[in-house]
């Protein structure tokens, strides 16, 4: 029995060290700033305490390099000393590297805590069953920096997440050559017709859309409300501190005129500066420099905030915008996609745009800062690196702040006396129901100054078309009837040189309607442009043949069930053969060559 005891004894105490030995690696662990799992209720509470004093207390001026002193100099637990040092010293290389590696300088990893919006890529539709396309604008451009930030990041095409690819904001993220707006009209209407690169059986049809260029000195006065989230997921280096950086661009190139409030929110929202006039750089800088990240992060509660002191700034016919800037990781009040969606497109009503920046890695909400972009009638763009802030900010900054047109709906009307069947590549989830185009009171997509859309469809010509019936097409242009009353009236048409026999529309292969509203009314303009053979060309121009390789590559990023003869070597060689005319679009060759 003494034996029996000792022996219990002694595995109690071994029992107990190994306990104890646990407990001290754990405290050691937690000494060492690793994050928590969680954030608790009194974190999120204290997370914004520090932000009181942003406004009176010194901070340096930015410096407009690609890191700058004012965050480099302020490490937090999570980013030590030694990694900004590092980062300092690159700089003095930076000239010796690729665009490409200069401009993503991020050391990150993704997570599986991403989220996309679904979206159901449409095949083929027959021209006799289904004569009109009918989609919204689209001048987001967040999908490819995003797409480029995954592959910098190790991703092959094939390991690219599911519907993280959208192919239009990819043709939209770059410049092409497109013909200026004419008289009172607010766009200018490109179209070229080619060979299809990656498809034998079809043509391209290439429709370019571009708004007047507008010096932001020549634009009315701003209220803008920048709108920042610095709860505890915005704390890693591609997050807070690059917003930082990107919104103290902005504010270099904001003038007297314009107006500048900033509302932060992590567990609560607070309000950093109201109204301050737009040439007070540096004070608007100081409060940016000052933020922290922590805490949890609710952002409902800071958009109702946002808007509201919008309204109580609000300039009569000037530009009146939130800016928001989040990974979209929202955890606390209206969270869902829908309940965000019913708060915003109440807010619009008011009057006041909302452009969404999305930062960062690993826990990125894409599908909610897509819909709050989407219907709060402004624009989305995906910042993943310094570069990409003064691209979206300051290169293009009077597009990202000055809406042209808003609600803007494209309806193409094909001829089945060319056209046998079609398919318009991306703008999944951005299609309407036919009867949308004339109804002003559904949601569409807005378009800034300078900037441009790009649509392409797949066409094949002339295949065997079945019947339709006389009621289901007797309203549209190309039908039967209309047809009909057109070679009544013959010897008119000869005269105007519509062809021998009196019939033009043998000679047009769709007609391009698109409606528009001014950013202050309610009902639509319609603009109508007629494509016929006369836009095809044997050899097509620089920027088409660009166009047509980003499309192939995102016909293969998005895996699309119709790649045909689509592959990287195709678009490679594409891009190799045309002049490359900016940064930019050498970037791009050089990402393709990154997946070959």
């Amino acid at each position: 029995m003494k034996k029996r005891l000792v022996a219990l004894l002694l595995t109690m105490t071994l029992i107990a060290g190994v306990l104890t030995g646990c407990g001290s690696s754990k405290t050691q662990e937690a000494d060492t700033g690793a994050p928590a799992a969680e954030t608790t209720t009194e974190e999120a509470v204290t997370g914004a305490d520090y932000i009181t004093e942003a406004a009176t207390e010194e901070a340096p001026m930015y410096d407009n390099t690609m890191r700058s002193e004012s965050v480099a100099e302020a490490p937090t637990s999570e980013a030590p000393e030694a990694e900004y040092a590092d980062r300092e010293e690159a700089k003095g290389t930076e000239n010796e590297k690729s665009y490409l590696d200069s401009c993503y300088d991020f050391d990150t990893e993704v997570q599986n805590g991403e989220e996309y919006s679904e979206w159901e890529e449409k095949g083929y539709s027959s021209v006799m069953k289904e004569p009109l396309s009918t989609f919204s604008a689209d001048v987001d451009t967040a999908s490819y920096s995003n797409l480029r930030r995954l592959i910098r990041d190790g991703y092959s095409l094939e390991e690219l997440p599911e519907n993280a690819v959208r192919i239009e904001e990819m043709l939209n993220y770059f410049d092409y050559d497109y013909a200026e707006p004419k008289g009172n009209e607010p766009f200018g209407v490109t179209t070229q017709i080619g060979k299809c690169p990656w498809n034998e059986e079809a043509e391209l049809v290439m429709i370019g859309l571009k708004t007047q260029d507008v010096e932001y000195e020549q634009t009315p006065p701003s209220n803008l409300v920048f709108l920042l989230d610095v709860s505890g997921s915005m704390h890693n280096e591609d997050k807070l501190p690059l917003l930082q950086e990107s919104f103290c661009m902005l504010a270099e190139n904001l003038t007297e005129k314009d107006r500048v409030s900033i509302v932060t929110y992590a567990g609560d929202d607070t309000i950093v500066l109201d109204g301050v006039s737009g040439d007070k750089t540096k004070k608007i800088q100081k409060a940016l420099n000052k933020l922290e990240a922590g805490g949890g992060t609710h952002g409902s509660k800071g958009i109702e905030t946002a808007y509201a002191l919008a309204e109580e700034h609000f300039i009569e016919g000037g530009n009146n915008r939130v800016i928001l800037a989040t990974d979209g990781d929202l955890n606390i009040g209206l969270t869902s996609e829908e309940e965000l969606e019913e708060l915003i497109s109440e807010k619009k009503e008011s009057g006041i745009f909302l452009s969404v920046l999305g930062f960062g890695t690993g826990n990125i909400k894409d599908s909610k800062m897509e819909t709050l972009a989407d219907k709060g009638n402004g624009n989305y763009a995906y910042i993943d690196c310094i570069r990409e802030a003064d691209k979206v900010l300051v290169e293009e900054m009077t597009a990202t702040l000055l809406t042209i047109c808003k609600d803007v709906k494209f309806q193409v009307e094909f001829n089945p006396s060319v056209v046998s069947s079609y398919r318009l590549i991306g703008y999944e989830n951005r299609a309407l129901n036919k009867e949308d185009f004339n109804d002003d009171t559904k949601d569409a997509g807005e378009i800034g100054a300078g900037h441009s859309v790009t649509v392409l469809y797949e066409v094949v010509l002339k295949e065997p078309i079945g019947g339709l019936s006389e009621k289901e097409i007797e309203d549209l242009k190309y039908s039967d009837n209309y047809k009909k009353e057109l070679k009544e009236q013959g010897q008119q048409e000869k005269q105007e040189g519509l062809g021998e026999d009196g019939n033009a529309l043998t000679e047009e292969w769709f007609t391009l309607s698109v409606r528009y509203k001014k950013p202050a009314e309610d009902e639509s303009n319609l603009l109508q442009y007629p494509i016929g053979y006369e836009c095809y060309e044997e050899e097509p121009s620089d920027d088409f043949l660009f166009a047509a390789a980003v499309a192939e590559f995102g016909l293969l990023a998005s895996h699309s069930e119709y790649p045909e003869d689509a592959s990287v070597k195709n678009v490679k060689k594409t891009l190799k053969s045309i002049d490359l005319d900016d940064e930019y679009k050498e970037e791009f060759l050089e990402l393709v060559k990154e997946c070959d």
